[in-house]
C-alpha cells in the first residue's frame, strides 16, 4: 500500500462527481414539505434546499476514494467506495432522515476519516435564512453565520444559536413538564415552553380585542367563526354623472369548487353599490366580466366609464383611496361559507389608528414596490386599523410575557444570570429565548395580516394568500383581512404552531454563532466558506426585510438591542447592484462587483489548502443564451472568482424546480442555481497558451465526463457540470493567452469548453456497435419522421449495413420506397433481449425508454437485467446522454424529456436490474 497522500493533494467529491439527480430529487421534493421545515419558522426569500446544502458540505470535505490510492489501491476499490459514499448521501439528502441520529453519526465519521479528526468551522458570510449553517450544524460541525442584515442575522439566532444553549431543558411553565414526555431531546423542551406561552398572549389579546373579530351570523340564526372579510378598494368614479364610489376588485370569485361555487355579485342601487353572494354556476364571472381591474386600468361597474391607472394613483396620493366590506368568510363544518357583507363589521372595523404603530416609510424602489405610488408610503399604511390594533396588542404582550417566564424559570430551579444577548443561561437568558419566537411568530404573522392579503379562491384551497407570494410588495386591489383568532390560515395559532414545531426539529447538537458583520471583515476568519451570496440586483434583501424589521423591532428591541438597534434595515453597504442606490445601472454594476471581488479576496488569503470553498450561484432564465450556459452574470461571477485568486474545480446544477418543469428545450434548461467548487489558486501559477490550453480540454475531458457520470447526473444537466473540469483547466492558470498576446476570455473558455464537449460526445460514436452508429446517423437527419429509402441504403452501404437485418431485429420499418426507425412507443412490450440474437445498444436504450415511460423503473430494470454481457450498459448510459442532446437540437421536447430522463434514472433502474442478478451485477 502506498504511502498516506497529503491533505492538500486529496480531491474532494465535489470536485470528481456526486448524486447530483438524487439531491436534486429531494431539493424539489423539499418544496412540499412544511411541518417542522426551518422555512416555517420565518420567511426568508430564494432559501436554499436543505438537501442541496446538505450534499455540498458533506462533499467539500470528504475524500473522493480516486484521491486516497494508499487506503484504495485500485479502481475496483475506488469505485466500490465511491458508490458506498454515494449511498449515504442519497439517504442522508432524504428530509424523513433530518434527525436520523445514527445516520448523522455515520456521516460524521466520514468526515472525521477525511479531515484526520479535525474538521474544519464552517462560515457562510451571507447566511440569510440559515440553510447551509444549520446543515454544517446537523453534520455536527462547528457552524458560524453572518449577514449584515438583522432580520437574517435573528432568523439565524434563532435557528442555530439559541437551541443549543437550552438542548435537553424541560420547559418551566407550570404542569408542562409533567404533563407531556419526560425527555426532552434538542430544544424540544423550550419549543413546548413556545406553545404554552404563545397560547398565554393569545389568550390575553383575545381578552383585550377579541371584540373586533365578531362571529358571522348564519341565515338561519346561528353564529360562526368568521376567517376573512374580504374588502375592496374604492376610488371615486371621474364621470360627472356617476361619482359612485367604484369598487376595484381583481376578481369577484371567492370559492371554485365544484358544486360550491362562490362569488360576489355587485348590485348597483342608485349611486350606491351593494354585495350579494352568489352560487349558481349559470351567473358566475367569465373571462370578461371577472373583476373591474385589468391591466389597462378599471371599469366603474355603474356607467362603464374606463379608469386609467394614473387617476387611481393620483387619487391615492391625495388620500381618496376607500375600502368597502364586500363578503365575509366564515367557518362551516369542512366548508367555507360565503356571507354578504354586514354593515354592522364593517362599522366596526372602521377604528381609530393606535398611536403606537411601527415609524418607517418604504424606500422609494420601483422594481419591488408599487404601493407608493398609489400613497402608501409607510409600513403603517400596509396595514388596516384593526390589524394594526392587533398586531401591536401582540407586540405588547411580548413584554409580559417575558416577565411571566422569568418568575416561571426561577420557580423551577433556573437562576437569574446575564441576558441572552451578553451569552447567559440562566432565567433572564431562557426568558429571552422564548420570547424571541414569539416576537418571531409576530413578524410572520404580517405576512399573513396585512392590506395587500389576499383571498385564494382556487379549486385545492379557499385560503388566504399571504403578502411574500414573490420578492416583491405589490399592490392589491380587493384584500381579505383574516381573523387571527380563528383555526385557518393567518391566525395566530397557526403562526406559533409553525414556529415551535421548527424548533423542535432544529438539531440543536453543537453550538453555533450568528452575528451581524460585513462579509468582506467575516472572509478573514479562518474558516470553510460555503455560502449563497446575493447576486446583482436579483432581491432586494434590505428593502423587503424592513416589513418584518419594523415589526421585530417592536417586539424585540429590548431582548436584542445590538441587532435592532436601526430604525430600519442597514442598506448602504448590502451587497446588490441597485441602480437607484448607486447612481444607475453602471455605478450599481461596479458597486457589486468591487464588493464581491473584495469578499473573496480576503477569503482567499485565510483560505484552507486542503478543502475547497463551495459559492452558489442563482441563475436568472431571462439573463441566459440559448445555449443554457452563457449569461452576464454567470461570467462575471466566474471572472470574479478568478481574479480574486481561485481555481474552479467543479460546478454543479443543482435544481428545487418540480421535475415537470425540469427541461425548456429550444430555449435554456438552466439549473435554479449552480454551485461552484473552488480552490486557491497558488500565487506562482504559470501562464499557457491557447494551443496548450485546448489540449489539455480534449486530453482531460473524455476522463472527467465518465467521472461525472457515476453520480448519476442527468444528461439535461451534463453541459453545466461539464464547466467545471473545463474550467478547473482554465483557472489553473495565472492566463491563458490568445495568439495575439491578450488574455482569453472567460467567455471564451466556455465557448470552447463547449465545443470539445460537443467533440468528445461525438468521439464516443465510434465505441458503437455499427447498427447503433446508423441509427444514430438517421436519427440526426429524420429523427422517427419518416425518410427516403434510397437515402437509408446509401447511408448503409457505406456502413456496410444490411437494412434488412436492421428491420429484422427491430430498429426500424421500410416499404415502399420509405424508411423510419422504429419510436420507444411503438416498440412491443413483450420484448425480452434475453432471446434477441441481434441486439444492440439502441434496441436496448430505445426499450429501456419504453418500458420506463410506461410502467416506471422497475419494468425499466426488469429489461435490463436481462440484457446479455455483450452489450456494454455504460455505452447505453452515454447513448441515452447523446440522444438527449440530438434531441434538444431537434426541438423535439417530448423525445428529450425521455432521453433525459432515462440518463437521470439509470442508476436507480441498475441497483433494481443488479438485484435480479443480471450483466448490470458487473456495474459498481
Amino acid at each position: 500500500m502506498s504511502s498516506p497522500v497529503p491533505p492538500a493533494e486529496r480531491r474532494k467529491l465535489i470536485e470528481v462527481s456526486i448524486p447530483l439527480q438524487k439531491i436534486n430529487e429531494e431539493s424539489a421534493r423539499e418544496k412540499s414539505i412544511r411541518h417542522g421545515h426551518p422555512s416555517t419558522l420565518h420567511l426568508w426569500w430564494a432559501r436554499r434546499p436543505l438537501a442541496a446544502a446538505r450534499a455540498v458540505l458533506f462533499a467539500q470535505l470528504v475524500d473522493d476514494p480516486g484521491s486516497r490510492p494508499d487506503l484504495y489501491p485500485t479502481d475496483a476499490e475506488q469505485n466500490a467506495e465511491r458508490k458506498r459514499l454515494f449511498d449515504l448521501m442519497e439517504r442522508l439528502v432524504v428530509w424523513e432522515n433530518s434527525n436520523d441520529e445514527k445516520l448523522l453519526a455515520e456521516a460524521h465519521r466520514k468526515i472525521l476519516e477525511s479531515t484526520d479528526g479535525n474538521p474544519p468551522p464552517i462560515l457562510d458570510p451571507f447566511a440569510g435564512g440559515g440553510t447551509i449553517p444549520l446543515e454544517a450544524q446537523r453534520l455536527g460541525l462547528e457552524a458560524h453565520a453572518s449577514d449584515l442584515n438583522p432580520v437574517a442575522v435573528l432568523i439565524n439566532k434563532a435557528l442555530i444559536e439559541i437551541p443549543p444553549k437550552f438542548a435537553g431543558q424541560p420547559p418551566v411553565f407550570p404542569g408542562a413538564a409533567d404533563e407531556t414526555i419526560q425527555d426532552w431531546p434538542r430544544a424540544t423542551g423550550l419549543a413546548e415552553d413556545v406553545r404554552r406561552y404563545g397560547q398565554w398572549m393569545r389568550d390575553k389579546a383575545e381578552k383585550r380585542i377579541g371584540h373586533l373579530y365578531p362571529k358571522a351570523t348564519l341565515p338561519d340564526g346561528s353564529e360562526a367563526t368568521v376567517i376573512a372579510w374580504i374588502w375592496a378598494r374604492t376610488v371615486t368614479c371621474p364621470n360627472p354623472e356617476c361619482q359612485i364610489g367604484m369598487p376595484l376588485v381583481r376578481s369577484w370569485w371567492l370559492g371554485k369548487k365544484k358544486g360550491k361555487e362562490a362569488f360576489v355579485v355587485p348590485v348597483v342601487e342608485g349611486k350606491s353599490v351593494r354585495y350579494e353572494i352568489g352560487h349558481d354556476p349559470a351567473g358566475a364571472p367569465t373571462k370578461e366580466t371577472d373583476g373591474t381591474v385589468n391591466r389597462n386600468g378599471a371599469t366603474c361597474v355603474r356607467c362603464g366609464t374606463a379608469v386609467k391607472f394614473d387617476y387611481i394613483r393620483s387619487e391615492g396620493r391625495a388620500g381618496r383611496l376607500g375600502d368597502q366590506l364586500i363578503a365575509t368568510v366564515a367557518e362551516g363544518h369542512r366548508r367555507r361559507i360565503y356571507l354578504d357583507a354586514s354593515s354592522t363589521h364593517e362599522d366596526l372595523a372602521r377604528m381609530p389608528v393606535p398611536g403606537s404603530v411601527p415609524a418607517g416609510e418604504i424606500f422609494d424602489n420601483p422594481r419591488n414596490f408599487n404601493t407608493r405610488i398609489y400613497g402608501m408610503k409607510t409600513f403603517a399604511s400596509l396595514f388596516t386599523p384593526r390589524q394594526l390594533t392587533a398586531l401591536t396588542t401582540f407586540s405588547d404582550l411580548v413584554g409580559e410575557a417575558r416577565e411571566l417566564v422569568v418568575r416561571d424559570a426561577r420557580a423551577a430551579g433556573i437562576e437569574t444570570g446575564t441576558r441572552l444577548d451578553d451569552g447567559g443561561v440562566g432565567a433572564d437568558a431562557y426568558a429571552d429565548a422564548v420570547v424571541t419566537y414569539l416576537g418571531v411568530t409576530i413578524s410572520r404573522l404580517t405576512d399573513y395580516q396585512s392590506a395587500l392579503t389576499t383571498w385564494a379562491s382556487n379549486p385545492q384551497m379557499e385560503i388566504l394568500r399571504n403578502l411574500f407570494a414573490r420578492q416583491a410588495i405589490p399592490m392589491c386591489w380587493d384584500h381579505a383581512e383574516g381573523n387571527l383568532f380563528a383555526d385557518s390560515s393567518g391566525s395566530f395559532d397557526r403562526m406559533l404552531t409553525a414556529v415551535s414545531k421548527a424548533l423542535d426539529a432544529a438539531p440543536g447538537n453543537v453550538a453555533a454563532t450568528a452575528s451581524q458583520a460585513d462579509a468582506v471583515v467575516r472572509a478573514d476568519t479562518r474558516a470553510l466558506i460555503s455560502t449563497d451570496p446575493p447576486y446583482y440586483d436579483n432581491i432586494g434583501y434590505s428593502d423587503l426585510a424592513d416589513f418584518f424589521y419594523v415589526w421585530l423591532r417592536r417586539a424585540l428591541r429590548d431582548v436584542h438591542p445590538s441587532i435592532l438597534s436601526t430604525m430600519l434595515v442597514p442598506k448602504a453597504e448590502e451587497l446588490v447592484a441597485n441602480p437607484y442606490r448607486h447612481g444607475g445601472k453602471d455605478g450599481a454594476h461596479e458597486f457589486f462587483e468591487d464588493g464581491f471581488r473584495e469578499v473573496f479576496r480576503h477569503a482567499r488569503n485565510s483560505a484552507y489548502s486542503e478543502f475547497p470553498i463551495a459559492v452558489y450561484y442563482a441563475f436568472k432564465q431571462q439573463d441566459a443564451e440559448i445555449s443554457g450556459q452563457a449569461s452576464t452574470g454567470w461570467e462575471t461571477l466566474l471572472e470574479g472568482m478568478i481574479t480574486s485568486g481561485w481555481q474552479i474545480t467543479a460546478t454543479w446544477p443543482m435544481r428545487s424546480e418540480r421535475s415537470g418543469r425540469m427541461l425548456s428545450v429550444g430555449t435554456n434548461a438552466l439549473a435554479s442555481s449552480i454551485v461552484l467548487a473552488l480552490r486557491p489558486r497558488p500565487e506562482t501559477a504559470p501562464r499557457i497558451d491557447r494551443r496548450g490550453f485546448l489540449s489539455r480540454l480534449r486530453a482531460e475531458l473524455p476522463t472527467k465526463l465518465r467521472e461525472l457520470q457515476q453520480g448519476a447526473i442527468a444528461p439535461v444537466d451534463l453541459p453545466q457540470a461539464a464547466i467545471g473540469p473545463g474550467m478547473a483547466i482554465f483557472s489553473e492558470y495565472s492566463a491563458v493567452l490568445e495568439d495575439s498576446g491578450q488574455k482569453m476570455t472567460v467567455r471564451t473558455a466556455l465557448e470552447r469548453i463547449n465545443v470539445i464537449l460537443d467533440e468528445v460526445l461525438g468521439e464516443l460514436e465510434a465505441d458503437f456497435d455499427a447498427p447503433t452508429r446508423f441509427a444514430l446517423t438517421w436519427f440526426r437527419q429524420t429523427g422517427f419522421e419518416t425518410g427516403t429509402f434510397g437515402d437509408a441504403e446509401s447511408l448503409a452501404n457505406a456502413r456496410g449495413i444490411s437494412l434488412d437485418a436492421l428491420e429484422r431485429s427491430g430498429i426500424l420499418t421500410k416499404g415502399g420506397g420509405k424508411l423510419a426507425l422504429i419510436a420507444p412507443d411503438d416498440l412491443p412490450s413483450d420484448y425480452d433481449p434475453s432471446t434477441d440474437a441481434s441486439i444492440s445498444e439502441w434496441e436496448v436504450v430505445m426499450h429501456l425508454i419504453r418500458a420506463l415511460d410506461a410502467d416506471g423503473i422497475p419494468a425499466a430494470a426488469s429489461i435490463l437485467a436481462r440484457v446479455p454481457e455483450s452489450i456494454d450498459p455504460d455505452l447505453c448510459r452515454e447513448l441515452a446522454s447523446l440522444l438527449f442532446k440530438l434531441a434538444e437540437d431537434r426541438k423535439s421536447t417530448a423525445l428529450a424529456n425521455s432521453f433525459n430522463g432515462l440518463g437521470a434514472a439509470w442508476h436507480d433502474i441498475a441497483r433494481q436490474a443488479r438485484t435480479a442478478g443480471g450483466v448490470q451485477g458487473m456495474l459498481t
